[in-house]
């Protein structure tokens, strides 16, 4: 039986879902996350807050994988945000800026599988942990969802400049 989870556990699964929720309404609103609108403003936010509850839990004792997929989902945000004024990647920015933000999400999720898995249902977890294979079996389905979501939203991409040339 898995360890119950600490206060500050609580609290960091409860704030996990405010990106989990923002992230999902802004790939249904929006077709992606969006930071100049309200959803992706509340994404980061959740995001940024999520990761760093995350730092005072660790099975382990200490640094662990978890951690850091948590600070590369930040840096990975900051890039993503960043690439997107630089003019000189010229058409390249929206997929890049698209793919980096998703791919944030993906990250957010890895652990989130792992935890949820390995502690639910509380009298016999599907899981065990990262090594189990229903768990490793559930992390190749959601590899294989985001590339075929990051396929689609960089043709949406491409779609929308043809379009636009069209017109032109």
């Amino acid at each position: 039986m898995p360890a119950p989870l600490s206060l500050l556990g609580e609290i960091h699964t409860l704030l996990s879902f405010v990106p989990i929720a923002a992230g999902l309404y802004s790939f249904a609103r929006h077709g992606g996350i969006r930071p100049e609108m309200r959803s992706g403003q509340i994404y980061l936010g959740g995001l940024a807050l999520s990761v760093v509850t995350s730092f005072g839990l660790s099975s382990t004792g200490g640094f662990n994988p978890g951690h850091a997929l948590g600070i590369m989902a930040l840096l990975v945000a900051a890039a993503a945000i960043l690439v997107g004024r630089l003019s000189f990647l010229g058409r390249l920015r929206p997929y890049l800026k698209t793919f980096g933000l998703s791919f944030t999400y993906f990250l957010l999720w890895v652990p989130g599988i792992n935890e949820t898995l390995s502690r639910l249902p509380p009298s016999h977890p599907i899981g065990n942990g990262p090594d189990s294979p229903p768990v490793q079996m559930a992390l190749l389905v959601w590899l294989i969802l985001f590339a075929a979501g990051s396929l689609l939203q960089a043709w949406t991409i491409h779609r929308g400049h043809a379009l636009s040339r069209a017109r032109a």
